[in-house]
C-alpha cells in the first residue's frame, strides 16, 4: 500500500478527497461517511486537549461531536482534501473551546476556568493550563501582526496537524511553517507570560 507524506493511505486519501467533493455539492451523506472516517482523529485531538485537565466539563467525546454537529450546520463548504478539512475542523474545535469557557465563567478570576495544557509542545518551557480565552486573545492579537502565524498555531496546537500538513494548508514550504512556528511560540510565551503575571 501507498502512504502520502502525511502518512495517509493514498487509497484512503482519495476517498477522503472524493467525499469532501460530493459535500461541497450539498451530498449530506458524503459528510457523515466523512465524519465516521475522520471520527478517530477528532476524538484523539480532542482527548489531546482535555485529557489533562482534571474535573473537565467538556469531554472528548462531547467535542468530537460538536464538531460533527457544526460542520453539519455549516452545509457545503469547499476543502481540497483532507488536511484542509483538519485544519477547518482546527478552526471549530478553537470557538467551541473558547465557547465554552466563556460560558462557564474563565473570563473571571479564579472561576471555574476552562485551561488547555501549554507545555513544551507549544512552547518549548514548562507551563501549566493557560485559560483558553487567554490563549484565543493572543491569537487574536498575532493575527493583527501577522495572520499566518496566528493560523498556523490554529492549526497545530487547535488542529494537530504536523509541520508538513500546516505549511500545505498554508501554502508554504516545511522550513517556512517552522520558522514561523519558532516565532509564534516565542511570541506567544512573552504575551500568556505577562498576562499572567497581570492576572495575580
Amino acid at each position: 500500500m501507498c502512504y502520502d507524506a502525511t502518512g495517509v493511505a493514498n487509497s484512503e486519501q482519495n476517498d477522503i478527497t472524493a467525499m469532501l467533493a460530493a459535500w461541497a455539492e450539498g451530498n449530506k451523506e458524503a459528510l457523515n461517511r466523512l465524519t465516521s472516517l475522520l471520527y478517530p482523529e477528532f476524538r484523539r485531538i480532542a482527548r489531546h486537549y482535555l485529557g489533562r485537565r482534571g474535573g473537565a466539563s467538556l469531554e472528548s467525546a462531547a467535542l468530537a461531536n460538536e464538531v460533527y454537529l457544526k460542520l453539519a450546520n455549516a452545509g457545503a463548504i469547499r476543502c481540497e482534501n483532507r488536511t484542509h478539512f483538519l485544519g477547518l475542523c482546527a478552526q471549530m474545535i478553537r470557538r467551541i473551546l473558547v465557547d465554552h469557557a466563556r460560558r462557564r465563567g474563565s473570563a473571571k478570576r479564579g472561576g471555574d476556568a476552562l485551561h488547555v495544557p501549554l507545555d513544551e509542545v507549544l512552547l518549548e518551557v514548562e507551563a501549566c493550563g493557560i485559560e483558553v480565552v487567554a490563549l484565543d486573545r493572543a491569537l487574536r492579537s498575532l493575527a493583527e501582526i501577522d495572520g499566518r502565524k496566528s493560523r498556523l498555531v490554529e492549526l497545530r496546537y487547535f488542529g494537530g496537524l504536523s509541520v508538513e500538513e500546516t505549511a500545505e494548508v498554508l501554502g508554504v514550504s516545511a522550513e517556512t511553517a517552522k520558522r514561523d512556528w519558532k516565532v509564534a511560540r516565542a511570541w506567544l510565551y512573552t504575551q500568556l507570560a505577562g498576562s499572567r503575571r497581570r492576572s495575580r
